[in-house]
């Protein structure tokens, strides 16, 4: 996750002040796990990495599987849990491990669709002290209708955001771009202010689950700069104002560098700081300072990568899986550097973005440490042969065809 806002705001003081901030960001022992405790949804979204269905899965853990998994987490040093799905309000124990979680001292966030929020399951899920909830939104009422394939999702997923906001509880809205949605993002973002939202969370879209065979709406590289333009312009506004809002991005990490951008042509004079500041933040986490463990007790990488298992933690202790190097993929993600090719070997912001998204890469080429075809800084941006394609790597066939027809880059 890229914390614009942070960033943002370490700017505005040095404005304000004369004085970049000393910050010194600390690792925690543990990655932040992203938890999908049941599979079953009430919805069948577009791009579900999850390709969720209302159904029961046989063989997720049982509450009490559960619990000694949280247990191994507690003990490895985990800070956080993102209690996921499927819809998790969908689970019957939810709130049981919600509870344990919050004993053991884990930072706890619920990721919903939010139609399945009332009055009285807004009261519940204050009760239970989440620290932050997350609801997803691809747009407005027509294009979220659209995305999530149910009438009136819209209406219900913000009945579900006032709710909660009413109970003191944190709330962010969730959104993934795509060709398809690009143009509600404006409105989302005033509705966010209108509705005094906590946290927007920009997701660039990545290539698994039925976001996998959507990706031939995948918003073109000209529209993610205009996105993110926009995302600075709001979180600079907010930092300059000192408003509570919270601007992040996920699943493309050469926004880093777009920031890095933006401060150069900005605040030329804090560059280097925040650029500094950058390389402690480090780029892609896959594999290291984020994890997942799916319905079954599978652990991944991350979210994305569920073609790919490290192990059950029903077999080993999750430590003993996540410090597991034998693994090609997971000795590959914590190498220092990693072992990447093409465009991402040659840039110059390497060291702050780590290589970007591993998984886009494996499912356009085939190959995990090609370059990220979602990058979107051009060659002059990240010190490459100007004018020259030599270091992208070629796309399938079939997606290099749809790619041309759309007239993006390939």
């Amino acid at each position: 996750m890229f914390r614009i806002s942070q960033y943002m705001r370490e700017l505005a003081h040095a404005e304000r002040t004369g004085d970049y901030p000393e910050v010194r960001s600390r690792r925690p022992a543990g990655p932040v796990v992203i938890w999908n405790l049941i599979r079953r949804c009430n919805l069948t979204c577009k791009h579900c990495y999850a390709l969720s269905a209302d159904r029961d899965y046989a063989g997720e853990l049982s509450r009490d599987e559960v619990f000694a998994v949280m247990d191994e987490l507690h003990a490895f040093g985990v800070p956080s849990l993102i209690l996921s799905g499927g819809e998790p309000l969908m689970r019957p124990d939810l709130f049981d491990i919600a509870a344990r979680a919050r004993a053991l001292g884990f930072h706890v966030g619920l990721s919903t669709n939010g139609t399945l929020i009332d009055a009285a399951m807004a009261a519940r899920i204050a009760d239970a002290g989440f620290d932050y909830v997350g609801i997803s939104l691809d747009g407005l009422r027509e294009t979220h209708d659209r995305f999530r394939r149910l009438d009136g999702a819209f209406e219900l997923s913000l009945s579900a955001l006032r709710l909660l906001h009413a109970h003191g509880v944190k709330v962010g809205l969730r959104y993934t771009m795509t060709a398809l949605n690009q143009d509600d993002l404006v409105p989302l973002l005033d509705l966010m202010r209108a509705e005094g939202v906590d946290k927007f969370y920009f997701s660039h879209l990545n290539y698994a689950g039925r976001g996998n065979v959507h990706r031939g709406s995948d918003a073109r590289f000209a529209a993610t700069r205009t996105a993110l333009d926009l995302l600075f312009e709001r979180a600079w506004q907010a930092a300059r104002e000192g408003w509570p809002e919270e601007y992040v991005t996920g699943n493309n990490d050469a926004d880093g560098a777009y920031l890095l951008r933006w401060a150069q042509t900005c605040m030329p004079h804090c560059a280097d700081r925040l650029r500094a500041r950058l390389v402690q933040w480090g780029g892609n986490s896959s594999g290291v300072n984020v994890a997942n463990i799916d319905n079954l007790g599978q652990v991944h990488p991350d979210t994305m990568w569920w073609h790919h298992s490290l192990g059950s933690v029903r077999e080993r202790p999750f430590g003993a899986i996540w410090s597991d190097l034998s693994d090609p993929l997971m000795a590959g993600l914590k190498a220092q550097p990693r072992p990447v090719g093409g465009r991402c070997a040659d840039c110059r912001h390497f060291d702050l973005c780590g290589g970007n998204t591993r998984v886009r890469a494996q499912q356009l080429t085939g190959d995990v440490w090609a370059e990220d075809p979602g990058c979107y800084l051009s060659d002059d941006e990240i010190g490459a042969v100007a004018g020259t394609d030599r270091h992208r790597v070629p796309l399938r066939p079939f997606v290099a065809k749809e790619e041309r027809k759309r007239g993006a880059h390939a």
